[in-house]
């Protein structure tokens, strides 16, 4: 069961390309700096998962693993939760962030590159932070992390009660509810990699990128002709 859960990156990546695509289609009709963080996001997120797929077709090498480490450990959730900035803040907030959030993944993605990597005789060829000798590295992503857990999970959190509160309990509230998941749980599976469970984070991506998707179709196709768009999926 744990070598077929290591396949499941190669489904996350092709799923990725195929919710980009819409995105990208999304963001050609309307051209909001929301849709465009997003649209990075979606990609960012295939990035991180295929560096998994090309892990378990081709083995394990140093520069999969920083690869997989930047896009994954230090991205993650940040372009999508960006983009929640830049639909619920105001944009001097979110241009503020995005310049300030940047730079700390510029450095720590500088950092990732030049850390010297040793592997022990014991070593399982998994994907790991764990191989670095500046561990100190690793103590970049909790924080980028956070930043992008208040921002995607409780800015869809926020949208959804705020439609709850007006009466629109259905499409808005349960869509916003669904990404709010989708946001939590790779987050979750994440935890679980600094322990050395990455297979859990396999599992997690998967299921929160659909998850996330789900929510964006449900509000996506109940949003009102001309309405203006005010929820994290819309």
């Amino acid at each position: 069961m744990d070598r077929l859960v290591e396949y499941v990156p190669i489904i996350t990546s092709i799923f990725s390309a195929f919710f980009a695509r819409q995105l990208l289609a999304h963001y050609q009709e309307h051209k909001t700096q929301y849709l465009l963080w997003w649209l990075i996001g979606v990609i960012t997120f295939g990035m991180g998962t295929l560096s998994e797929s090309v892990n378990i077709l081709f083995g394990w090498s140093q520069l999969n693993v920083r690869v997989w480490y930047i896009v994954g450990a230090l991205l993650g959730g940040f372009p999508l939760a960006q983009g929640s900035v830049y639909l619920l803040m105001n944009r001097k907030f979110a241009n503020v962030t995005t310049v300030l959030m940047g730079a700390i993944i510029l450095v720590a993605a500088i950092c990732v590159i030049l850390t010297p990597i040793t592997v022990g005789p014991d070593f399982d060829q998994k994907l790991t932070g764990r191989v670095f000798d500046w561990q100190w590295v690793r103590l970049f992503s909790p924080f980028i992390n956070i930043y992008a857990f208040i921002f995607l999970v409780g800015g869809a959190l926020y949208s959804a009660f705020k439609y709850y509160a007006r009466g629109d309990k259905q499409a808005r509230f349960q869509g916003n509810i669904l990404i709010a998941i989708g946001g939590l749980l790779p987050g979750i599976g994440g935890s679980f990699t600094r322990f050395g469970f990455v297979n859990a984070l396999f599992v997690t991506e998967f299921l929160g990128l659909v998850t996330i998707y789900a929510g964006y179709r449900i509000i996506r196709a109940n949003k009102p002709v001309g309405a203006k768009v005010a929820s994290a999926g819309a």
